[in-house]
Parts: C-alpha cells; sequence; structure tokens
C-alpha cells in the first residue's frame, strides 16, 4: 500500500465515524422529542384510608 493509499482510507475512516455520530445524535433527537411529546396519565389517586405523607 503506498502513503497516498494510507491516507485516503484514513480520511474515509474518519468521515464514515464522523457521519456515524451525526446519525446517532440526530435518531437520538427524535427519540427525545417523541418522548417529551407523549403525553402521560395523571397518577392514580391515593386510596382512601392511607395518609398523605409517610413519615420517616
Amino acid at each position: 500500500m503506498s502513503s497516498v493509499e494510507t491516507v485516503v482510507l484514513l480520511a474515509v475512516i474518519i468521515l464514515m465515524i464522523g457521519i456515524g455520530v451525526r446519525w446517532i445524535r440526530l435518531l437520538n433527537a427524535q427519540h427525545d422529542a417523541r418522548i417529551e411529546a407523549y403525553r402521560f396519565s395523571e397518577p392514580l389517586p391515593r386510596p382512601p384510608g392511607l395518609p398523605d405523607h409517610t413519615a420517616r
């Protein structure tokens, strides 16, 4: 392998790693937006007879 081929190979590897990092960040941003948009239900009411808080 010549030195030019080695440099090109290293450049391609670095470029592919950069593309992969960018893609993962975009997917994480989409996932975070989906989680934020999901409306969770209200918490269930306490059954009668239970105290409002627990003292420890």
